[in-house]
Parts: C-alpha cells; structure tokens; sequence
C-alpha cells in the first residue's frame, strides 16, 4: 500500500505531466530507497544515503549500468523537485559494470514463422514493430489520427524521451489496418452511447485546451481495449488502449511454437527492422530518423550486427 508520503511524490509527477511509466518506476526506486534505509524518510537522508544505494545496486544487486541510473534519477526528482534542495553533490561511487550486449536479430524467415502463430491485432501491432520499427508502447498507443494510409506513414506521437517522428508503413499492412480502424471506429460508437463515458485519455494540457478531442474519433486509440474501466487516478470512465502484456504474452507463445530458442521479444522486432533496412541498402542516417535515436551511435550498434553475423567472415574450413 502506498504511504501519503509517495502519494505526494506521484501527484507532484502528475501534476508537471510526467508519464504513468515515469510515475511509475521513479515510484518504484524511491519506495526502495525507504525501504533499504529501514524506512527513515528521505528529507532526513541526504548524499551519503543516496550513494549507499546505488552502490548496494551495482555490488549486490549487479543492475544494469541504465537501472542504476533510472533509481539515480529518481533520486534527484525526489530531492531537487520534491523537497527542494538544490544542491546534492554525490561522491564517487561504485558504477554498474556496462555490458553492451548485441541485440536479438531474427532472419526474415523466423520473423514469418513468428506471423504464422498470431492473429488479429495481435498480428497487426506484430507487423508494425517490424515493418515500421515501432516500440511496443508506441504501437499500442498509436491514435486514428496517427495513421496516414494515403502517405503510407505513421506519427508516432510522444515516443521515448517524448520525442515524436514520422516513420514508414508497409503496403502490406494497409488491409488489415483498415478493417483495424473500422473496429476502433465501433468501438468508439459504442461508447458514444454510454453516458458515463468521459472520452478518451489525452496527454498532457490537450484536455483542457481541446475540451472536445477527447470524444472525437481522430483521437480515439487505433487499438482499442475490449471494454471499458474506469482510471484509477481519475474516476473516469474510459477506454484505454490494449493491453501491452497481452501482446507480450502472444509474442511469447509465437517465438516457442516457432521453434525459435533465441531470447526474441516483441522489441526483437525492432531490432530486425533497422538490421534489415541496412541490409537492404539503407544509410546509417534514414535507420536513425525511422527509430527516433537522437545520437546516431545508438543507431550504429546494428552495423556490428550486420559486421559479426555469420556471413560477415568466411570461415577457413570453407576452403578445405
């Protein structure tokens, strides 16, 4: 159970439009936090407290070198904005050891295996972190408006670091996309009709500035919940979009039935697209752009996919 002190800290993010994710796992690493102090509150902690932390998380916890520095984050939300110091100088400490592993890569064959074990939307959102290297949340959270079957493109609207883009959509995929839309138009018609029915979530300040968006279709999820709940937060009655562990789950199902015994998640999509567009002939610069990466050297890791895979070297037995 939440204590009012976190309470607190979720509606200050609330209130400056931070993310439910944000919200979320900074909640998550500053109840840590407590907890590892044997719960003394933080304004009566300061630098040395935070740095036993973190180190307890890189020596006896072996995070990640990024988890580290999300709980780090968190740490500096909680002091700097919460309760108001403005100045923390944080000694050295012991940092996560960074291990840059290469990412999952499936052949456009395993990838079709994939397709043949899903169905319906989840096919659908399936197709798009592949065909057009959407992230699982950007997928599921892509609105009517997004989808621009004319321009064959796709605005992903607040992706990661609430950066927005437009990126590519396949031709493919522009049938079932279609019939999709008109599902979320029924929906939508459906609740219409209900009067209990607030409209659909809008981020930010959109809801107050544009009363109206929030019930009109434009705005309405492409990939609608099956029913309607009512926003823990709020009150509202709404309907969300789906739910991103129901296509985990299927992705999951999919890779086993497929045979496939790499660790292959639905972001292994991802991963493919930008491999295969430099297959295809693509430069480093338009990958960039269709992921979103701000710093092209993200982008260049796939380039060492493409270097270390197996047809990268020919092997000297070939020549026996």
């Amino acid at each position: 159970m939440k204590s009012q002190f976190l309470t607190e800290v979720s509606n200050h993010l609330r209130a400056r439009q931070y993310s439910k994710r944000t919200e979320d796992t900074y909640i998550y690493w500053i109840r840590a936090y407590i907890r590892f102090h044997n719960y003394r509150h933080p304004k009566d902690m300061r630098a040395r407290e935070i740095t036993a932390f973190l180190e307890y998380l890189a020596l006896k916890r072996n995070v990640s070198p990024a988890t580290q520095k999300t709980a780090l984050n968190a740490m500096m939300y909680l002091y700097r904005k919460v309760l108001g110091v403005e100045s923390i100088n944080l000694p050295e400490f012991a940092y996560a050891k960074h291990q840059r592993n290469l990412p999952v890569v499936l052949t456009r064959d395993k990838i079709r295996q994939i397709f043949a074990h899903l169905h319906g939307s989840h096919l659908m959102l399936a197709q798009l972190m592949y065909g057009s290297g959407l992230r699982l949340m950007e997928a599921c959270r892509l609105r009517v408006k997004d989808i621009d079957i004319d321009q064959l493109s796709i605005y992903v609207r607040d992706g990661k670091g609430r950066k927005s883009r437009i990126t590519t959509l396949s031709e493919l995929c522009v049938p079932e996309l279609k019939l999709q839309l008109q599902r979320a138009s029924l929906a939508w018609e459906e609740d219409r009709a209900w009067p209990e029915w607030s409209g659909v979530y809008l981020p930010y300040a959109l809801e107050r500035k544009y009363p109206s968006a929030a019930f009109e279709l434009a705005w309405q999820y492409a990939f609608p919940a099956d029913k309607r709940s009512r926003d823990k937060h709020t009150g509202k009655i709404r309907r969300h979009h789906i739910y991103e562990q129901n296509i985990q789950r299927a992705m999951k199902k999919a890779v086993r039935a497929a045979g496939i015994h790499k660790h292959a998640t639905c972001h292994t999509l991802r991963h493919s697209f930008a491999t295969h567009l430099l297959q295809r002939g693509a430069d480093i610069r338009t990958v960039q752009e269709q992921l979103g990466h701000s710093d092209v050297r993200t982008t260049e890791i796939y380039t060492h996919v493409l270097n270390r895979g197996g047809r990268a070297v020919l092997s000297p037995l070939s020549d026996m």
